[in-house]
């Protein structure tokens, strides 16, 4: 075990003797604490630690500007503008973690800390500033005998809770060690004097067994010519503890209390090495791990194994390669150096990327698998409940996607929210470390206009399945009537007329109007797919659904599909998405039934694009992309100072042409009505737009007139 204590080395003092050697940032910084006084000892722990890291003089630089601006804000205020916008970059990195230190000190005792190691991660722009964290934490603990026992107790907690299981993803185990022992001497204080005294107790017995073994098997290796260092390893008290608990072992019990580290040249002489153990000594069943072909999920590499030793004591064998043993104590902080300026290096964001997978929370080792083949991390935002528990999202998702999360019901009985205090719509989407209040009702009345894409209200899928069940618990008479009035509003708004409605299930994969009808008040289809299959009702298209491929590229008129690359093939329509002509749309060759086309958002290709990346291809319309219709509009509601500005503006944004437009003033009741005559590709666009201008403030009514 490292002991906790503070030596001259680890004083400002001995840095700040060599500046004539440092780069100019750290001297920079070194004279500035001198003249405004820092808690020498433990800055100059931290630099120490940072250095054993191989962290860049930027970082440890950083590590005491936060110091200085800790103390001395005015002093910070006065330079910061000076400094380069790296290091403030990084010095703004450790005061958004003061945040998590807060919100830790706050939770319930029963609360969980995954949440705010999460939080942490997703406030901290720069990854050097774990590494400044993990440091200054650990310069702290070993300080921490002097603390009142309140402070210290809280410090211990933050440790075990944030630090220690940082240092363990980042495989730093020369800090994780140091961080979880002082941890659990502050916490449990009689258990780790206990545990102490039994290792002291045999400290003798050990250390002259350990001489014997050392000397027994370095004959062995050496008659093998296998060229090896060895040493005696030592255990650190919180391990010990966490294994007697796991297990459920006296402390007399334990086989690894004795342990010796075989430090090779190459992974060939690992396992040379493991045989010439394995023979010297009986090898105890079921303890044998292979980190070396397979790495533990924080990047650890070793040969563990444990034999029946000298005198017949248990004895746990470690056995790695130099490089090894220096990636495991340092992590990967061994493996990679920190760029110095520049940026959108693309190895250096590869590596970030990396890094925070490794700083995640796994399942499993093939989850770790999966995950280290994909370059990029899931966008996600971390939001706060009002008692400070952390709850992820994915980017994009709403203040109505979050109380869904939060819990079905207070999704249902959602009527407003408010972010960090002030109210805000339910369409908005907050931040990471945004605190989100949900304002609710007594009695659970979701909106049906929460499951039109158009208005926004959510954007994860979870959180519209739960709107779905709701409705689909409701009366089959009440959806059946709201699906017919969806249906005549769009007849109406499309102006169209002479549908004939029996045919249009059939389209959908539906049986009957009332499947279509219900469909439609659920959400299952929406306005959109509906006014397309209305248009093609009137303007059915030639080709089938169907069509064979036989040239690469083949491009087909109407409903047709251009695929690149795949010959020979048959195309069909997904049914779980129903994709029309204009939709952006992705291809899935399946094994019976040619390429499948699906909406590239479909949430059934991304699971099958999952699971078979390779089988995913590049598909798109033929000619129905580039057809166009020409519609006139009309847009009834109360004049308004930018109203027209607004209208225009909606259109602008949905890529639709303006043929040409005309408005009236009814000065005496304040109404107006514009008419647009437009170019648009389909009739789910034209739906899109319609839903679009009649939720602009004053517009009533927004439909297609004349039949274009």
């Amino acid at each position: 075990m490292v002991h906790a204590t503070t030596t001259a080395a680890g004083h400002l003092a001995a840095w700040q003797s060599r500046a004539g050697t440092l780069p100019a940032v750290l001297v920079d910084v070194l004279a500035a604490c001198s003249q405004n006084g820092v808690n020498e000892h433990e800055c100059g722990d931290v630099l120490d630690l940072l250095a054993m890291l191989g962290c860049d003089a930027q970082t440890q630089a950083a590590a005491l500007w936060f110091e200085i601006a800790h103390t001395h804000p005015l002093v910070w205020e006065q330079r910061a503008a000076a400094l380069p916008e790296e290091l403030r970059r990084l010095v703004a990195g450790q005061v958004a973690a003061e945040r998590v230190w807060a919100l830790h000190a706050q939770r319930p005792p029963e609360g969980g800390s995954e949440g705010l190691r999460r939080l942490l991660l997703a406030i901290i722009r720069d990854l050097r500033v774990v590494f400044v964290l993990l440091a200054r934490q650990l310069a702290r603990m070993r300080a921490a005998s002097t603390f009142p026992e309140s402070d210290r107790q809280e410090l211990a907690r933050l440790t075990r809770d944030i630090h220690s299981p940082l240092a363990n993803r980042l495989g730093i185990w020369q800090l994780k060690w140091e961080l979880e022992d002082l941890a659990f001497r502050y916490l449990q204080p009689d258990t780790y004097r206990r545990i102490a005294k039994l290792l002291d107790e045999r400290r003798g017995d050990r250390e002259t067994f350990i001489r014997e073994t050392l000397s027994e098997l370095g004959e062995a290796l050496r008659m093998a010519d296998i060229r090896a260092d060895l040493a005696g390893r030592p255990k650190h008290i919180y391990s010990i503890w966490k294994k007697m608990q796991r297990k459920a072992l006296e402390f007399s019990d334990l086989y690894d209390i004795r342990a010796v580290r075989v430090l090779v040249d190459n992974v060939a002489d690992c396992y040379a090495a493991l045989g010439v153990v394995h023979a010297l000594w009986p090898h105890l069943p079921g303890e044998f791990d292979d980190y070396v072909a397979r790495p533990k999920n924080n990047g650890y590499r070793s040969l563990h194994t444990a034999v029946i030793g000298p005198h017949g004591k248990t004895l746990e064998v470690q056995i790695r390669t130099h490089e090894m043993h220096r990636a495991n104590e340092l992590g990967v902080a061994a493996h990679w150096r920190y760029k110095e300026g520049g940026s959108g290096n693309a190895d250096f964001e590869a590596k970030i990327a990396w890094m925070r997978k490794l700083l995640e929370p796994r399942n499993d080792d093939g989850e770790l698998a999966a995950d280290l083949q994909t370059e990029l991390l899931e966008d996600r935002v971390y939001v706060l409940t009002p008692r400070g528990e952390v709850v992820d999202m994915p980017h994009g998702a709403t203040v109505l996607d979050f109380a869904y999360h939060v819990h079905t019901e207070v999704g249902h009985r959602c009527r407003g929210a408010k972010v960090n205090g002030r109210i805000v719509p339910l369409t908005y989407q907050p931040h990471s470390g945004d605190r989100v209040e949900i304002l609710t009702a007594k009695l659970a009345e979701p909106s049906r206009d929460w499951l039109s894409t158009h208005h926004g209200y959510l954007n994860t899928s979870r959180a519209r399945d739960k709107v779905r069940a709701w409705f689909r618990r409701s009366a089959h008479e009440a959806n059946l009537a709201v699906g017919r009035a969806l249906f005549e509003r769009e007849l109406k708004r499309l102006a169209m007329s002479d549908v004939d409605l029996a045919k249009l299930p059939a389209l959908f994969h539906l049986q009957t109007q009332d499947e279509l009808l219900v469909a439609l008040a659920l959400g299952d289809v929406s306005p959109g797919q509906m006014a397309r299959v209305l248009q093609e009702s009137q303007h059915p298209p030639e080709p089938p659904l169907s069509v064979p491929i036989t040239a690469r590229p083949t491009v087909f008129d109407h409903s047709a599909i251009s695929i690149e690359g795949v010959g020979n093939l048959l195309t069909t329509l997904a049914r779980c998405c129903q994709p029309l002509p204009g939709d952006p749309v992705r291809g899935f060759i399946t094994r019976t039934r040619g390429v499948s086309v699906h909406r590239a958002n479909c949430a059934s290709l991304a699971r099958l694009a999952r699971r078979d990346p390779d089988r995913v291809i590049e598909v798109s319309w033929g000619q129905a992309a580039a057809q166009a219709y020409e519609v006139t509009v009309q847009l009834n509601g109360y004049d308004r100072k930018g109203l027209q500005k607004d209208v225009v503006g909606v259109i602008s944004h949905a890529n639709i042409g303006i043929i040409a437009s005309s408005s009236r003033l009814f000065s005496r009741t304040g109404e107006v009505e514009m008419r647009y005559t437009l170019r648009v590709r389909d009739f789910e666009q034209l739906s899109t737009l319609l839903d679009r201008l009649a939720a602009l403030p004053n517009v009533v009514e927004a439909r297609r007139i004349g039949t274009g």
